[in-house]
C-alpha cells in the first residue's frame, strides 16, 4: 500500500486525524517539500511528534527516481507526505499511476490547501476562482517581466468576472520565498490600479489577509513567508463587504469592481 498524506498549511499538528492514524501505521515514511513546505515545522519535529522516521526526496528522487518508494510499497506500508493535499497544485498522480502499474493499491488522505485557505480567509466565494497560475522569480524564466502565460490566465479571468489565485515562487534549495509586496511589485506594472490581496502564512496562527491597489500592496512588508497574491474579478456585494471588513480594503477600489 501507497497512502498519501497531505500534512496540511502549517506545522506537524496540521494534518487530519485520519492522516495522523495512517503515518503513525506506516512501515516507511518518505516526503518531498520541493514544492512547498511547512514553515511553522521541521522535518525533526514532524518525526518527534507522531514518532516516525521520514526519508525526505529530491525532486529528482521522486520525479526521477521513484524506485525506491515503490519498491518499499510493493512489500510494506508506505506513506509519502506533502504540504498541503498531495493531489491538489502539488500533483503526484505520476506516482500514484506508477504504482498501479505495479499493483500497488494506493489511498490518498487529503490536507487542507492554499487554495482553500485563500477563499476562506478572503471571503471570495470559491467557485468563483478561474484558473490559477504561478508568478517565477524573473531569473527563473529568464526574462525581467512577467511571463505572458501568467498574463493570460490573469486576463482570461479578468473578461469571464472571476478570481486569479496566483501561487508565488519557491526555491527551496535556495531559501527563496517570493513574497507577496515583490510579486505586487512585479503584476503592478500592467495592473497598476489592480484591486489584489496578499495572503500570508495560511493556517498559522497569526495569517495576514490585506486587499488594496497592487500599487500599494508592493510597498507592504507582510513578513515571513509563504505568501499568496489574489487578483479578484467581479465581487459579489457580499465579497465586497468581506474584502472591507477582513482584508481592510479600501471601500472606494472595492466598488469598482463590485457588480
Amino acid at each position: 500500500m501507497l497512502t498519501f498524506i497531505g500534512l496540511g498549511l502549517w506545522d506537524e499538528r496540521s494534518i487530519t486525524v485520519e492522516g495522523r492514524e495512517a503515518l503513525r501505521g506506516a512501515d516507511r515514511v518518505f516526503a518531498e517539500f520541493y514544492t512547498s513546505r511547512l514553515m511553522g515545522t521541521t522535518v525533526e519535529a514532524v518525526e518527534a511528534y507522531h514518532d516516525v522516521e521520514i526519508e525526505v526526496r529530491d525532486r529528482a528522487g521522486v520525479e526521477g527516481d521513484p524506485g525506491p518508494i515503490l519498491d518499499a510499497a510493493e512489500e510494506s506500508e508506505v506513506a509519502f507526505l506533502t504540504a498541503g493535499d498531495t493531489m491538489i497544485s502539488t500533483t503526484h498522480v505520476d506516482l500514484r499511476l506508477r504504482a498501479a502499474a505495479r499493483g500497488i493499491e494506493t489511498r490518498v488522505i487529503h490536507g487542507t490547501t492554499a487554495e482553500a485557505a485563500a477563499a476562506s480567509l478572503t471571503g471570495l466565494q470559491n467557485y468563483r476562482f478561474g484558473k490559477a497560475t504561478t508568478l517565477p522569480f524573473p531569473y527563473a524564466h529568464g526574462g525581467n517581466d512577467v511571463p505572458g502565460s501568467v498574463i493570460e490566465t490573469i486576463e482570461g479571468n479578468r473578461e469571464r468576472g472571476l478570481h486569479t489565485l496566483v501561487y508565488l515562487d519557491i526555491k527551496r534549495e535556495r531559501g527563496e520565498y517570493m513574497t507577496a509586496d515583490a510579486a505586487a511589485d512585479l503584476l503592478a506594472g500592467g495592473y497598476e490600479d489592480a484591486l489584489a490581496v496578499a495572503v500570508c502564512r495560511a493556517g498559522s496562527p497569526d495569517p495576514v489577509v490585506a486587499a488594496d491597489r497592487l500599487s500599494a500592496l508592493d510597498e507592504r512588508d507582510f513578513g515571513d513567508p509563504l505568501h499568496l497574491l489574489v487578483l479578484p474579478g467581479d465581487l459579489h456585494l457580499l465579497e465586497a463587504e468581506a474584502l472591507v471588513e477582513l482584508a481592510g480594503a479600501p471601500e472606494e477600489v472595492v466598488e469598482e469592481r463590485t457588480v
